[in-house]
């Protein structure tokens, strides 16, 4: 009887342990085999695809924290403001100028120093129009982030005098330099003077008429310029548009900027309109990079918010032709869009446009959709 039960006992032990080896080894070899299955370029494509979702959970992780970490900070917004490019409108500048800051209530403006306007004769400086331009923002309690240097915002972005023009780098270093000098002394003691930014997407090689003016050893020289002259502002650097990557060579600066175009005109292969891919917390997790990394502050430079038409100057396209890239419901989804960032520092691109739609298009749409847009931050 004691026979019986033991070699009973054996065949049901014994079929249990192959089991679990014959399985595992099922899992293994038809695993090695859908592979063996695969092509070269099917492996390629699914190691890239793992990749790209990795990094994209990473980068999505990064801003997360950052969204986090900075939301009880108050939202500041705005605009950038060329005198020049109200007037090339039709519009007059002072007026302009004054209806942003009335209307709209900036708590910052990007105001330009074009080396061509200010030192038309070499040696001899004129800063008469940025001078009314610093009363207005002091006026209005508004503080100015000042853009210095040769490339600055607008076209063609570098602004030579004419006396410069067509000169090597080598030769323009030292005159540019001076005017840099004048025009740092002239405005950081101002009350209304808030940060300089210096030269703007400098690295940019495809926009504006620069020839090959992008060497780093100026654009250290400059920063260190500036740095001694007033060493109680900070100084932004801002990353071309759109670009990959991000700055980590000298000059480190106070603070980075970021200049976000989300809808333009494509001339070289769809001939469409192109909606940039990027979500607006892919700028969020760049400003943790730069946080983590250098422990500076980020903000939205240059957002998007006039149009991008297929030719010619804004104003010298349809009003339909404008709404395709951007009108008053544009413009409020760009601005959900640029605080979704989790960036607390934003300036609208194209007020001035905003302004020509109210007064020389009879369309007040956009510009009131400006003055909530600024409204509804400051009540938050």
């Amino acid at each position: 009887m004691n026979q019986k039960k033991t070699n009973l006992k054996k065949p049901i032990v014994r079929t249990k342990k192959p089991s679990k080896v014959i399985k595992s080894a099922s899992v293994t070899s038809g695993a090695r085999s859908w592979f063996k299955r695969r092509r070269l370029w099917q492996i390629i494509l699914l190691t890239v695809a793992l990749i790209l979702v990795i990094f994209i959970a990473f980068m999505y992780s990064l801003s997360t924290w950052y969204r986090l970490k900075h939301r009880n900070e108050p939202l500041q917004l705005g605009v950038s403001f060329s005198a020049t490019y109200a007037r090339d409108m039709g519009l007059e500048p002072k007026e302009t100028l004054e209806a942003m800051l009335k209307d709209l209530k900036p708590s910052r403006v990007r105001l330009v120093s074009y080396w061509s306007e200010h030192e038309q004769e070499q040696g001899k400086y004129d800063f008469n129009e940025l001078d009314w331009q610093f009363e207005l923002l002091q006026k209005y309690n508004a503080k100015a982030s000042l853009s210095v240097g040769l490339r600055q915002p607008r076209w063609p972005e570098c602004h030579f005098p004419k006396w410069a023009e067509g000169k090597p780098e080598a030769e323009i270093t030292k005159p540019l330099a001076n005017y840099i000098q004048e025009t740092v002394n002239r405005y950081k003691t101002n009350p209304a003077l808030g940060e300089y930014q210096l030269e703007n997407e400098y690295f940019l090689k495809v926009f504006g008429i620069c020839q090959n003016y992008r060497s780093r050893d100026r654009l250290i020289s400059e920063y260190n310029l500036v740095k001694k002259l007033d060493p109680n502002h900070r100084i932004i650097v801002t990353r071309s548009n759109n670009a990959l990557g991000w700055p980590v060579n000298e000059p480190i600066p106070d603070a980075s900027g970021v200049s976000v175009y989300k809808r333009v005109w494509d001339k070289t292969i769809t001939k469409r309109y192109f909606d940039y891919p990027f979500p607006g917390w892919f700028y969020g997790s760049l400003a943790a990079i730069m946080e983590i990394v250098h422990g500076k502050p980020t903000i939205l430079h240059e957002l998007q918010a006039e149009p991008w038409p297929p030719s010619g100057a804004i104003i010298d396209n349809s009003l339909e032709e404008q709404n395709k890239s951007m009108d008053a419901k544009r413009l409020k989804l760009r601005a959900k869009y640029g605080i979704s960032s989790g960036v607390r520092t934003i300036d609208f691109w194209g007020a001035e446009w905003w302004y020509w739609r109210f007064t020389k298009a009879n369309d007040p749409s956009v510009w009131e959709t400006g003055k909530t847009i600024f409204q509804e931050a400051k009540d938050k």
